[in-house]
């Protein structure tokens, strides 16, 4: 796909950028605990702003569900916004109408302002035309930076794309590169690893990235499954033994497409899942019946570094163990520290993205040593899983 960035624009001065972003961020009380989504949009809100723009931030925050919820509120975040972003924000009550109008008319060109949660409005998540309509009477341009909020064709992330010149901001742009590199346009072989608890939360990612990539390491429990659906003894461990058929599919899928499956070929096991709980190292034929797999072992790990080692591309989603309790984390936190050596030293396009996915990698202090770490969570998944972003095709030149 082609889209149109920042650099396609010329003269902002005194002109009205509407910028979506996603200050969707965690909060105790009114105070912002993580700041990593607010200073993820800073670099456009900053390029803008420096180009004379008046810089009009557009952002939902929880499921209020089209009904002004106090507690849901951005005027918390707008303070936070403006101590990261070292500029006043100001901000406005509404994100359309009079309130929003009367904050925007105030700004002098370089000025930022923040308006209320789009979800107040119900015309925000039923992407309603007379909404996206009154939004875009707000601005002279439209700049979507909110890649996690792009697998939803709301007002402000599709409808507002169809009114306005349309650009790709920073974020945004660095988040399409990144997994047009990993898997539209990729350097091959491309290696996939995922992970997580079950196969069936992963059943249409796993069925694309078999068509995609050349290996596929499939960790985690849900490696459980796979092994199962080959005979395997998994005794008390966490399996999904309904999904055996979709197992087998996926596995002749990929040899079908010439995609090698990779399994654990030992488990680090234990009778009881807590932290320092007593565990041991066996092969996957040898695990006993009372107890469960709660880590792949050193040989499977060294097979994944070996994977590591011959692929030019990485996709990483989920971890390959219960990394959050030790010593249950020791295959995720090596295999991850692996690829972050082979990224550092420019021999691997690393991508990863997914909750636990930057959980593990943080746990394991390489999220910095990856190309790409995505925080968009969902919006990730479904373009792994080869989905229609509308926040995306609706930005395609």
């Amino acid at each position: 796909m082609t889209f149109k960035t920042l650099d396609d624009l010329g003269n902002l001065s005194g002109r009205r950028a509407l910028v979506r972003v996603d200050l969707n961020v965690p909060m105790d009380g009114s105070r912002v605990t993580d700041t990593t989504r607010i200073d993820r949009v800073l670099p456009t809100i900053r390029e803008l702003a420096d180009k004379g723009a008046r810089v009009v931030l557009l952002a939902h925050f929880g499921r209020p569900k089209g009904a002004v919820v106090p507690q849901m509120s951005l005027a918390p975040v707008a303070a936070a916004l403006s101590d990261r972003l070292g500029r006043p924000v100001a901000f406005a009550a509404d994100c359309i109408g009079a309130a929003a109008a009367s904050v925007i008319d105030g700004l002098k060109d370089g000025d930022v302002a923040l308006l209320e949660n789009t979800r107040f409005h119900a015309g925000e998540e039923k992407n309603d035309g007379a909404f996206a309509d009154a939004l875009a009477a707000l601005g002279d341009i439209y700049v979507n930076d909110a890649f996690s909020a792009a697998h939803r064709a709301h007002a402000s992330t599709e409808g507002l794309a169809r009114r306005l010149p349309a650009y790709a901001g920073r974020t945004m742009q660095a988040e399409l590169e990144a997994l047009a590199s990993a898997l539209t346009t990729p350097v091959r072989p491309v290696l996939a690893v995922v992970g997580g608890a079950k196969v069936s939360s992963k059943i249409d990612l796993l069925e694309n990235l078999v068509k995609k990539v050349d290996l596929l390491v499939i960790g985690g429990g849900m490696a459980n499954t796979f092994l199962a659906a080959k005979g395997v003894s998994v005794g008390k461990s966490l399996c999904e033994h309904d999904l055996a058929d979709t197992a087998r599919r996926i596995m002749d899928a990929a040899a079908a497409a010439g995609c090698e499956i990779v399994l654990p070929v030992d488990a680090v096991v234990a009778r009881e899942f807590k932290a320092g709980a007593a565990s041991e190292t066996v092969a996957v034929d040898a695990v006993p019946e009372d107890a469960m797999i709660l880590d792949v072992g050193p040989a499977s790990v060294a097979n994944v570094a070996a994977k590591i080692d011959a692929a030019a591309t990485l996709v990483w989603n989920g971890p390959l163990g219960a990394f959050e309790i030790e010593p249950f984390d020791i295959a995720t936190v090596a295999a991850a520290r692996h690829a972050a050596g082979r990224s550092s030293n420019g021999s691997l396009t690393s991508v990863a993205g997914g909750g636990d996915t930057v959980a593990a990698l943080n746990h394991a202090g390489v999220a910095d040593d990856f190309t790409y770490v995505s925080t968009a969570g969902g919006a990730f998944l479904e373009w792994l899983e080869g989905k229609v972003l509308p926040g995306v095709v609706a930005l395609e030149n």
